[in-house]
């Protein structure tokens, strides 16, 4: 398989499309064509090309008349062109055969040709593509490029590199077959995860897995489930290897993956284990977790408000971006939990951080799902273990709730307070917007607190937000705030989250707030609140799933994805051709295709 090597002049026409490869070149489709072969007969309303004879040129102040005889049809057309530029007159000489394209017209029982233009070369299909380059400049650069054999060197099978040609070259003009369509997806994900997998870096590693895992797994007062067991497996084959690990793990919300964490810091004993999380809260809580679960490993918690002091002694750290300002010791594994919380160069920072002559293995954990199929292609620049299964079936009842509930929402609040269980209100702003039909939680503040004791407020800009976040765990009833809570803080006696103006928010985000609730096993109640009327088809579909990797699908089919090679996460569908949350069947031929060539 090689890349075909290109003159800087074509180098520059491949700029200008956008593109990089022959292959991408291929997923250029025509958007529509022109039938330049000679009509045996005339279709109202439909393109033909005559070979004729102009017998004679009439024109009108507006018009353009001229008399054809066409040959392969053996009869007198008139031709007309409206508004005519002196350019075109020059086109027709009387007595002068010629090929000439144009729109047939049934008039009156006479054929008509309306706009006839003279072209020189028929016999064919001509493609016409929306694109930078000049119509005849992208017409030659597609006939030097679109050949099977140049494909068949750029890794495409023979078999779907004649379907892409057959869509440049067709023989018939008609809309794309289902064969023709697989091959433009084959081609478009083997193109980008070959890239992917170019990009993926092998670095040799002393650091190998000596903890006895399996041992550690029987101590536990609770049965691990088969995707956690998997991906424990899988970590363990990484630290076994003689290449520094680089693995993402995910996990649906409550799908456990903290034992996933302390599992991997098991077996990397006794070599250090660093772990960095995005909140001083989400570390405090991992740090318990180690504590109760770890009861061999020296463990230190390193935040903020965390002394200075050397942390050589110590088997695990865990740490917020803290770490980040700190002397680290020797590390045999890094770790880094809500992984997209933090910025690439935060990731890094923290792997070279550690005092290493050799790299350490390096995990990375993220309770934000993402398709199966988007996993699977990932996996070409990443490894990727997803934990679907969580350890107890939660029960939430997802509900789409408008202004007329608000009464039996009222009573509903009442109920589980008096269980003393927890309710956690979202708003989608924190001061008054006029462009937003909803009320802030400064306006809505002065209700709730009014109707209830122990309401708590929080959002993303106030400094004490992890405060009142460890006090409401406690002793709070009603929690305002926005999506900050969206993940991280364990709250057990949760039951109950409202979500205002639940319309705005991205499907993944939804089920991160959804995830806050039922977390030990109550029964939990999600509403969503919105001021629009009628049917919500994304809402509707959110409230009868409860699977954060199928609700990522669903998310994908109504906003689109993004790519990991050039960092469009956020927005835009990065794919021309392929359904990220359809197309699972052709990331499984490509990867299969991919380990043969």
């Amino acid at each position: 398989m090689k890349q075909s090597v290109l003159s800087s002049e074509e180098a520059d026409k491949f700029r200008r499309l956008g593109i990089g490869s022959v292959i991408e070149l291929s997923l250029i489709a025509p958007a529509s064509f022109e039938d330049r072969r000679l009509s045996t007969h005339l279709t109202h309303n439909a393109s033909c090309v005559i070979d004729a004879t102009v017998e004679k040129v009439v024109r009108t102040p507006k018009t353009l008349k001229i008399t054809f005889f066409a040959h392969t049809l053996e009869e007198t057309i008139e031709g007309i062109i409206f508004h005519p530029k002196p350019y075109m007159i020059h086109q027709f000489t009387q007595g002068e055969r010629g090929f000439y394209s144009a729109k047939a017209v049934l008039e009156q029982g006479r054929w008509q040709v309306i706009h006839p233009l003279k072209i020189s070369a028929v016999g064919s299909i001509v493609p016409i593509y929306k694109t930078p380059l000049r119509a005849d400049v992208m017409r030659r650069t597609v006939e030097k490029y679109m050949k099977p054999e140049i494909l068949m060197e750029e890794g495409i099978p023979e078999p779907l590199a004649r379907e892409l040609c057959a869509i440049h070259f067709p023989t018939l003009v008609s809309p794309l077959n289902e064969r023709q369509l697989h091959a433009l997806k084959f081609a478009e994900l083997f193109d980008y995860m070959r890239r992917l997998s170019l990009k993926r870096r092998f670095h040799p590693t002393r650091y190998r897995a000596a903890g006895d895992v399996k041992r550690w797994i029987q101590t536990l007062p609770f049965t691990l489930t088969e995707d956690q067991l998997r991906a424990i497996e899988s970590v363990q084959k990484d630290l076994n290897g003689g290449s520094a690990a680089r693995r993402m793990i995910m996990g649906d919300v409550g799908s456990g993956k903290t034992m996933v964490i302390l599992a991997s810091a098991v077996m990397m004993h006794p070599y250090r284990s660093i772990l960095m999380a995005p909140t001083t809260i989400l570390a405090a809580q991992l740090y318990e977790e180690a504590q109760k679960f770890l009861p061999g490993l020296n463990i230190a918690l390193v935040t903020n408000a965390t002394k200075k002091g050397s942390l050589e002694g110590f088997d695990f750290i865990i740490g917020t971006h803290a770490l980040l300002h700190r002397d680290l010791p020797e590390a045999g594994l890094v770790m880094v939990d809500e992984q997209h919380r933090f910025g690439t160069a935060q990731r890094h920072a923290l792997s070279k951080l550690t005092d290493n002559d050799t790299p350490p293995h390096f995990l990375q954990f993220s309770a934000t799902p993402i398709p199966r199929t988007q996993a699977m292609i990932d996996s070409a620049h990443i490894d990727v273990s997803l934990i679907v299964q969580t350890p107890y079936t939660k029960n939430i009842a997802t509900q789409i709730i408008r202004k007329p509930d608000f009464s039996r929402l009222l009573e509903h609040i009442r109920s589980e307070i008096a269980q003393e269980h927890q309710v956690l209100i979202v708003y989608p702003l924190v001061e008054q917007s006029e462009s937003i039909n909803y009320q802030s939680i400064d306006e809505a503040r002065g209700f709730w607190e009014s109707k209830f004791e122990n309401v708590y407020v929080t959002h993303g800009r106030d400094k004490e937000k992890e405060s009142v976040l460890l006090e409401f765990r406690t002793q709070g009833s009603i929690l305002l705030a926005t999506t900050v809570v969206e993940v991280g803080i364990s709250l057990p006696r949760l039951s109950t989250v409202i979500i205002v103006g639940a319309e705005r928010l991205g499907l993944s985000t939804l089920h991160q707030l959804r995830g806050r609730v039922s977390r030990t096993g109550l029964q939990g109640y999600c509403y969503l609140y919105t001021n629009t009327a009628g049917k919500n088809e994304r809402l509707e579909s959110f409230s009868r799933c409860m699977s954060g990797f199928e609700i990522a699908a669903l998310d994908l089919k109504f906003r689109r994805s993004g790519d990991l090679l050039e960092g469009r996460v956020q927005s835009g569908q990065k794919f021309r051709w392929v359904d990220t949350g359809e197309d699972e069947a052709v990331v499984k031929e490509v990867k299969v295709w991919l380990n043969k060539v």
